[in-house]
């Protein structure tokens, strides 16, 4: 059996009590970590009672054929931060059980695509999600998915590379070269949501670019057209 482990936002505390008992009846467990930055590898392992093993993107990629085949005779885990399936990579991890007939099941968790409604902005309002890498030079599409949202809220995830997280600065930076005119549009950043470290301001993008936030992973929210009581609540985070 294959189980995909969400292992929710704030881990290892961010747990499901199903997650857990899950992985602990796993005989070889692995950590997805090209997704997510884990920080606690080492208290992951205490807590679980079992050695960890961490996969490369390449990992997951070229040898999944591999990794699926272990799963044939042993119970096997992969531990995916926030929820198991946001990523199309595990998709095709379940699409190979799937060929192959291999049983697999999915533990789901918390995932920042719901954690963002703690700004009081209504999931039913959002549109296309989309992400703002780090080279973003000669890249249009988070901003064409802002335009083809028009009047939806619209969230972009902020990169993550080699162990680093992207500064909300650096996606404003990027907005701004793109249409200067967005200076003056009501942003709101979201950091480390689901932990006790959770940040969320807002403001016109101009003038959050000299506010401070250094709590991460971090992501980048531009209202579309609000309803009267997500502007309220929305106020408080001014």
């Amino acid at each position: 059996m294959l189980y995909l482990i969400s292992l929710g936002l704030s881990e290892p505390i961010d747990m499901s009590i199903k997650a857990k008992e899950t992985a602990k009846k796993c005989s070889k467990l692995y950590l997805e970590g090209y997704t997510g930055y884990c920080k606690s590898v080492k208290e992951l392992e205490k807590l679980l009672g079992k050695k960890i093993t961490k996969l490369s993107r390449k990992d997951v990629e070229d040898y999944s054929k591999k990794l699926i085949s272990k799963a044939k005779k042993n119970n096997i885990g992969i531990l995916i931060q926030g929820h198991a399936l946001c990523a199309t990579t595990h998709i095709a991890l379940l699409q190979e059980c799937k060929e192959h007939k291999i049983s697999y099941q999915v533990i789901h968790g918390s995932s920042v695509f719901t954690a963002v409604s703690v700004t009081g902005l209504s999931m039913y309002n959002f549109g296309k999600v989309t992400s703002i890498p780090f080279d973003n030079h000669n890249v249009k599409e988070p901003y064409n998915v802002l335009l083809q949202n028009n009047n939806l809220h619209t969230l972009f995830l902020l990169d993550l590379k080699d162990g680093k997280f992207m500064n909300f600065k650096d996606a404003i930076s990027y907005l701004l070269r793109m249409d200067k005119t967005l200076a003056n549009k009501i942003a709101v950043i979201c950091g480390a949501l689901g932990s006790n470290n959770e940040r969320i301001i807002a403001g016109k993008m101009g003038e959050l670019l000299s506010k401070e936030l250094e709590v991460y992973p971090q992501v980048l929210i531009i209202p579309g057209k609000m309803q009267f009581y997500e502007e309220e609540f929305l106020a408080s985070f001014s």
